[in-house]
């Protein structure tokens, strides 16, 4: 069958049929529409899946409703419309950490905009100066690209998965607006007796949250649903009843403490075994200015790098030194996260943030606002560059050109630099504190707030650094296992719930997985634009 569906595919002919202004108008519209979702999601629920198949059948079922389309420009739309969702969560994972260490802390729009922008265009010149060493060289499986790609070869016949995609969005919709607006849902389901006991369990009644743990799939939401029971089943109530923690704050710093060492260990993981062996071969293309025949020429790139910097000191809160270092620490991060990204599909970026900015305090005395900024960078160009190499696997697999992936790519990131930090300031007007026992719990900017700050327990920090680093090196993923420890158990709940279903349905009905996944697609869709949608007429009202 796949080969009969291939045999139907129309490819481009030129390069003008891959990159047309139609492609260029709908992927920014997309953009917009995504990066909003994506920044929601990212605050509320601290995870943020690819929005590849989503923006995958969004392409093809405008495109083909408009007609005379081709794979090509389908590819290169929704590569435009994806983007901006990864900056968005490079974003959200980092800068709302400022607010979580002084709550009257001034940040200007201006400044986020410009960081935003360049850690956009930096994410987007190292990906294209090492998507063909991933891509073609270790040919690295990037499985939502793989997915992608198999997913428009299929086609969509008769419109049945764009009724799937659209049905699931409305349904998350009304969800949301019943829920958050009218109160009709409760957001939750508690146990008070539980509670009492320090047993924190419950469930967040969320479509978008089953269908993030149905994304990830049961290994990875296997593991994150473990870290969950670790902390709220055994380290929170046996701790504080063994008389290990004097109270549940003590133990809830602990657990959280070590949850974020967990996930930077697995961070230091990939830099020593997957980057550093491979530096020659992965950085000699720059270094030594190399191009071959129909690659993407950037010989100006280090004019570029010169720029950013010189952006960056003069006008935020940045020095010149830390900017220099910052964008070394890109190069280097970037690897990274093409590295695990490639091979998982997971994509730490907040957690190359911190790597940088550890890194950076060795050297330099940073303000408190300078370091979120230097995390800000590096989490948006490695979202981004994670987002471009799925999206250059999927052109890569369908024939598309890298320049005209690249261009899209482009347009739709620095689309998304601006609209997600507009809606970040609407979130945070809107629902004032953000973190831990917040309605924008934003973990991962969380973890960044306590490098900053100082941790909470550097002991068990220390330990779950070191014990992330072996999970890696045997292949366990300690990082999940890390995000499990320091999320809210009812986030958790949910999400595992979505991790058993699409165990099950892996078991039982194994043809019905891209269907199951284009559900989930909607769900998150649905939730995250209503959810900006309330935000607005929040404030406004407010107003």
């Amino acid at each position: 069958m796949e080969k009969e569906n291939e045999s139907k595919i129309k490819y481009a002919e030129t390069f003008k049929d891959q990159l047309t202004l139609r492609s260029i108008i709908l992927g920014a519209l997309g953009s917009v529409v995504i990066t909003a979702s994506s920044t929601y999601v990212a605050l509320r629920m601290g995870a943020l899946p690819w929005p590849t198949i989503f923006v995958a059948i969004l392409s093809l079922t405008i495109l083909k409703a408009i007609g005379k389309t081709n794979i090509n420009e389908i590819n290169v739309t929704h590569t435009a419309m994806s983007a901006g969702g990864l900056v968005a969560g490079g974003l959200a994972f980092t800068i709302p950490g400022i607010w979580m260490v002084n709550p009257d802390a001034k940040v200007s729009f201006f400044t986020l905009v410009v960081v935003t922008l360049c850690g956009t265009v930096l994410g987007l010149i190292f990906t294209g100066l090492i998507r063909k060493h991933f891509i073609e060289g270790e040919k690295l499986p990037f499985p939502m690209g793989i997915a992608a790609s198999q997913t428009l070869i299929a086609g969509d016949e008769g419109g049945k998965k764009g009724r799937y995609l659209f049905s699931s969005l409305g349904f998350a919709a009304i969800f949301t607006a019943l829920r958050d607006q009218f109160g009709i849902v409760p957001a939750a389901l508690t146990s008070q007796s539980l509670f009492a006991k320090n047993i924190f369990f419950g469930a967040w009644l969320s479509p978008m949250a089953a269908g993030i743990g149905y994304i990830i799939g049961p290994l990875y939401m296997g593991t994150w649903f473990l870290g969950a029971v670790l902390s709220y089943f055994l380290i929170i109530p046996m701790g504080v009843s063994f008389g290990v923690f004097p109270n549940v704050d003590a133990a809830t710093a602990f657990k959280n403490s070590m949850g974020i060492g967990l996930i930077v260990g697995s961070g230091i993981g990939v830099l020593i075994k997957g980057v550093l062996p491979k530096a020659k071969e992965i950085f000699a293309p720059m270094i030594k200015g190399e191009v071959e025949k129909g690659e993407i020429n950037m010989r100006w790139a280090p004019f570029v790098f010169a720029l950013a910097a010189l952006i960056l000191t003069f006008l935020t809160e940045m020095s010149l030194i830390s900017s220099i270092l910052t964008i070394i620490g890109v190069w280097v991060t970037v690897a990274m996260a093409a590295t695990i990204t490639g091979q998982t599909g997971i994509n730490p970026m907040e957690i190359f943030g911190i790597l940088v900015l550890l890194f950076i305090k060795i050297f330099v005395k940073l303000g408190f606002i300078e370091s979120f900024l230097i995390a800000a960078v590096v989490a948006v160009a490695c979202g981004l560059a994670g987002d471009a190499l799925q999206d250059f696997k999927a052109g890569y697999l369908l024939k598309t050109e890298p320049r005209a992936q690249l261009i899209s790519e482009g347009i739709g990131g620095l689309i998304g630099a601006f609209v997600s930090v507009v809606v970040l300031f609407i979130m945070h007007n809107a629902y004032g504190s953000m973190g831990p026992g917040t309605e924008l719990v934003a973990p991962q900017a969380y973890a960044v707030s306590t490098m900053v700050k100082g941790l909470p327990n550097p002991a068990a920090f220390i330990a779950g650094l070191i014990l992330g680093a072996i999970l890696y090196f045997i292949k366990i993923p300690g990082m999940t296992v890390g995000i499990g420890m320091y999320l809210p158990m009812v986030i958790s709940t949910t999400a595992g719930l979505g991790g058993i279903v699409r165990f099950v349905m892996d078991k039982k009905y194994p043809n019905s997985n891209e269907n199951g996944t284009l559900i989930s697609s909607g769900f998150l869709g649905g939730e995250g634009v209503t959810g900006v949608l309330l935000a607005i007429i929040k404030v406004m009202t407010a107003a």
